[in-house]
């Protein structure tokens, strides 16, 4: 199978090297000339733990190729897939530019029947958006083309997304034509065959399965985030909540973790459109109204404590934070918990000394020289008045905590993600302060 993957961004990547890892011979196709001739050289533009080797592995193999004109050759791709971005506009909703701009290319230059697949994030009603783009060039040409348009959400964790992929919980896929369906399932076989589930349904339940999913994950966080607060102010301990709510089958024990609020290319972005798309139908999503504000909200969380263990005297104080990116295992700084409060920090005329392992670049470009970026936790740890847990990278969960209370000028800790015991902390001598926990 010939297989086209419009975008090379995370999705667009990932999919594309997993798929030709699976014997798929795969084109993935930008218009960044620049970001296609550096992966053709082997250079990733992203991090993700194993995705260089996959597709250096493939390309070698000659099932991966790069190129930047999907009009070449267009006719030897089964399935054309649109992984483009879809950012989101100032009101929230997703701008479609790129997406139907993909779809107004295949209708221009198909002769022969083609399937096309939307993996981007799209609002419901897209599929017939991209039809109808398709459909218009074609009767400008004079054609009279067969072609299908497919909904194929992605599900991937950054950071574990190639085991996502290889080893998908559901794949789920929108069609309404027969044809359609038949090349998805040849086309996602090799992906199910240990029993994993593929789910065919319309296309706009498909588009509305990415939002809801991702619109009920971050519900549970800041749900969470919530009653972590409440914890707080009644004495009780978060962790011994979680824990009895997670034993309860209906609920279960995932994504009931509090912290400092959910960030990445997802869950803002997606709860931002699926409330937007709500309001253009007359629709008001409360609940994801107050997620989002909640979510907001505790991302000053740890700055405000910081501010109010001091009592307001922060100015000229050095901060040290641990962890830049929005999670681990990822170099991805969108929508970062660590941006809201590095950037309150500065602007309250703090020093900000911060060590990220992978993310240090990529947060340098978006918070500029401001921050002292450093070469390990421990140097980012000296002289500082306190020092804030925003990522829990897994060489961040066992410091040495005496090397640690011996650089710090003031040994107090702001654990954002309740990762260390404050017990332990306090017989080496730290002050502690976590989320919801006493």
């Amino acid at each position: 199978m010939n297989l086209a993957i419009v975008g090379t961004g995370y999705v667009g990547l990932v999919s594309g090297t997993c798929f030709a890892d699976m014997g798929v011979n795969v084109t993935c196709i930008d218009i960044n000339e620049r970001k296609i001739e550096e992966l053709r050289r082997g250079v990733i533009p992203i991090y993700e733990p194993g995705l260089e080797e996959m597709v250096l592995r493939n390309v070698q193999a000659g099932r991966l190729r790069f190129g930047t004109d999907l009009s070449q050759g267009i006719d030897d791709y089964d399935v054309i897939v649109c992984a483009v971005g879809t950012p989101p506009g100032e009101d929230g909703s997703a701008d479609l530019q790129y997406v139907l701009e993909v779809a107004r290319t295949v209708g221009r230059h198909i002769g022969g029947y083609t399937l096309f697949v939307t993996k981007s994030t799209v609002p419901v009603g897209t599929g017939e958006l991209v039809r109808a783009a398709i459909r218009r060039e074609l009767d400008q040409r004079g054609m009279n083309v067969e072609f299908d348009v497919a909904s194929n959400p992605e599900f991937l964790k950054e950071g574990a997304a190639i085991k996502d992929f290889m080893e998908p919980d559901r794949v789920v896929v929108g069609v309404d034509s027969g044809r359609a369906r038949t090349i998805m399932e040849r086309l996602y076989k090799p992906f199910i065959e240990n029993g994993r589930l593929l789910l065919f349904t319309d296309i706009p339940s498909a588009e509305m399965i990415k939002y809801a999913s991702n619109a009920m994950l971050a519900t549970r966080i800041s749900f969470m985030n919530d009653i972590a607060n409440l914890c707080e102010r009644l004495g009780a301990d978060v962790d011994m909540v979680r824990q009895g709510m997670g034993a309860d089958p209906r609920i279960g024990p995932k994504f009931l973790y509090p912290g400092i609020g959910y960030g990445g290319s997802c869950f803002p972005k997606d709860v931002k459109a699926l409330v937007n798309t709500a309001r253009s139908n007359g629709y008001d999503m409360k609940v994801l109204r107050a997620v989002e504000e909640v979510n907001g909200a505790q991302k000053r969380l740890l700055f405000e404590k910081f501010r109010d263990y001091f009592r307001g005297d922060i100015a000229g104080r050095r901060v040290a934070v641990w962890g830049l990116s929005f999670k681990p295992e990822t170099d991805d700084m969108r929508e970062a918990p660590s941006v809201v409060i590095i950037e309150h920090l500065l602007r309250a005329g703090c020093e900000v000394c911060a060590y990220d392992p992978v993310a240090s670049e990529e947060a340098r470009r978006i918070l500029g020289d401001g921050v002292r970026y450093c070469r390990d936790k421990y140097e980012a740890a000296e002289g500082a008045d306190a020092l804030m847990l925003v990522t829990e990278w897994q060489e961040f969960r066992m410091p040495d905590w005496c090397a640690v209370r011996k650089a710090m000028r003031t040994p107090v800790v702001f654990d954002g993600r309740n990762i260390y015991n404050g017990e332990e902390l306090a017989a080496k001598g730290f002050a502690y302060c976590s989320i919801g926990r006493r």
